[in-house]
């Protein structure tokens, strides 16, 4: 329990220094352009941070880092050396002024940490692909270079775009590419909703344990243990697929037919049935801590044994189940039946059987479509363009255009723009924490799953990286503000609008991305406009080694916290 303590202290911590880098990164242009004061920028950033959580609904950034290590490598040692390792390269690099990426600080001390744990328990030659997720790791890494990239290519677009003395040209270009971008996330929409489901009918489970079969088959030719195993994945692969494929053309058209609709004509043409077996099964078996033995096997001899045993009598959980989901059976008899399996603890009954009752698969199942739903971010693309036409039409056609005017225009537009990339950020970076603090009160026992996260988590997390914002970010603010290149108001929202834009991208295609690097790279962009001389390309390359060092550094400073942990409480 004290370690358990110290790891929430240390997680909330690292909330608040990440408000010197990352919350901060959403107000640098609008302060550096004197648009707003240091204080009302905080609370106009805390705000549209927070607003963000009723418009975005999956987190990836959070789901990201959750998914970097495996989770039979993810005890409380490692998640407390991962965040000792982020702190540290946060504070060091917040002191010397550079935007370094919190995000990537964490992927990278949590792998570290947990390779370290890893590696000390199962040998020098246990194979790091088994420790840690390489795709996760590519992509993130990838993004190091591509965020920036982006983020310079859209804001000299939009830069360019907005200096065009013809404003009937602009308004032009801005519906094409106000089109192609809701065309684009129509397309993300569309492909997110069907990895959802295929999720949702373990077809990526099922590929994955045949293709590993069949690895093994490989040297062990003719097992019949194996066969019989491979058969029957096979089975459950095809079996879900058929229902995934009646699916398909209703996911294809989910922006007429919606979720609940969905889910209705799923459920009465029997296509969830199966699914609703297992996912019961599940939630009883998680109701009775077996996600918290799950997590105590990797270091505790008898939980590990015990657990072994827990994951294959419940899965006998699904044929009283089924009995009860048809009306075959009462919930006292399929309770008999369970507890007769493998038993439920007396103080788990009453939660077990809240589980059951509440258990509704339509509504899971429509759940998993609308995590994809991207309407309002849509709405929001097409609201923001009409608005910048209407006030360029206004302010240079309608009344006589002035220096004066103009200059006020962007600074008012910059309140939009900065507002957008603040709800970028909340949208990639805010629940990391609580997903940290979530992790470790689960592989203490603490609780079953994220559904059970206690109230004061989020509260606490979202004031922690607000007084990080107030307290501590005005270095880095300075460096990307003004030390990069000099930023005017219609710079600041041309820098804001692509870093906006580049958070909405990336977030809807499920790769983590770190908003100091976008923002960083949106800003070089503006100033390559005016010319390549006017960034300041020696603090650019300064950037760059900061990011490219960051997920290695911490990673290495992780694995030693580690093996000093491990040493101090052997």
């Amino acid at each position: 329990m004290t370690l358990l303590i110290i790891i929430i202290a240390l997680a909330l911590i690292f909330d608040y220094i990440n408000g010197f880098h990352d919350a901060a990164n959403s107000i640098a242009t609008v302060v550096s352009t004197k648009v707003l004061t240091p204080f009302q920028a905080v609370l106009w950033a805390a705000l549209f941070n927070s607003v963000a959580f009723w418009i975005f609904k999956d987190h990836a950034v959070a789901n990201s880092i959750s998914k970097t290590v495996y989770k039979d490598f993810i005890t409380l040692p490692v998640i407390f050396s991962g965040l000792i390792a982020a702190i540290f390269w946060n504070l060091l690099t917040w002191w010397y002024g550079i935007p370094s990426s919190s995000s990537h600080t964490l992927i990278g001390g949590f792998a570290g940490a947990a390779i370290a744990h890893a590696l000390m328990i199962k040998g020098i030659d246990y194979s790091w692909a088994k420790i840690v997720d390489s795709d996760t790791i590519t992509k993130t890494i990838l993004f190091i270079f591509l965020a920036p990239i982006i983020g310079i290519v859209i804001s000299i677009f939009i830069t360019v775009v907005t200096i065009m003395r013809n404003v009937w040209w602009r308004l032009a270009i801005i519906s094409i590419a106000t089109l192609v971008t809701v065309l684009m996330f129509d397309k993300f929409e569309d492909t997110k909703i069907k990895e959802n489901i295929q999720k949702f009918y373990s077809i990526d489970k099922y590929q994955k344990e045949i293709a590993t079969i069949q690895g093994n088959l490989v040297t062990k030719q003719g097992d019949t243990s194996l066969l019989a195993a491979l058969q029957l994945n096979e089975g459950k692969l095809e079996k879900a697929n058929t229902y995934y494929n009646h699916l398909v053309p209703y996911l294809s058209d989910f922006d007429k037919s919606y979720a609940d609709k969905i889910a209705a004509t799923a459920k009465d043409s029997g296509w969830l049935k199966t699914a609703a077996v297992s996912k019961l099964k599940d939630a009883v078996r998680n109701a009775n801590n077996f996600l918290v033995l799950e997590a105590k096997a990797p270091e505790n001899e008898e939980a590990r044994e015990e657990y072994a045993i827990a994951k294959v009598k419940t899965e006998e959980y699904k044929e009283p189940l089924k009995l009860y989901l048809e009306g075959n059976i009462s919930l006292d008899s399929a309770l008999v039946v369970v507890n007769s399996i493998y038993p439920i603890a007396d103080k788990n009954l009453d939660k077990v059987k809240v589980k059951i009752n509440k258990f509704n698969i339509e509504k899971i199942f429509a759940g998993e479509i609308d995590k994809a739903d991207n309407t309002v971010i849509v709405f929001g693309i097409i609201g923001a363009s009409i608005l910048f036409m209407i006030i360029y039409v206004y302010v240079e056609k309608i009344k006589t255009p002035t220096a004066h005017s103009v200059a006020y225009m962007f600074k008012k537009l910059q309140l939009f723009s900065s507002a957008a990339f603040s709800i970028g950020h909340g949208g990639n970076d805010a629940q990391k924490v609580m997903g940290i603090i979530g992790a470790a009160l689960i592989a203490n026992g603490s609780m079953q799953d994220f559904s059970q996260l206690p109230d004061w988590v989020p509260v606490a997390c979202y004031l922690a990286i607000g007084l990080g914002t107030m307290s501590g970010g005005w270095k880095i603010i300075k460096t990307m503000g003004s030390k990069i290149t000099k930023v005017t108001p219609l710079e600041g929202v041309a820098a804001e609008t692509a870093g906006a834009f580049t958070l909405f991208f990336t977030g809807q295609m499920g790769i983590p991305v770190s908003t100091t690097h976008t923002i960083t790279g949106s800003i070089i962009g503006v100033g390559a406009t005016k010319r390549l001389s006017a960034v300041r390309w020696g603090v650019t390359t300064t950037l760059l080694w900061a990011w490219v060092l960051t997920i290695p550094v911490s990673g290495v400073l992780a694995a030693l916290t580690y093996f000093i942990v491990h040493y101090f409480t052997k």
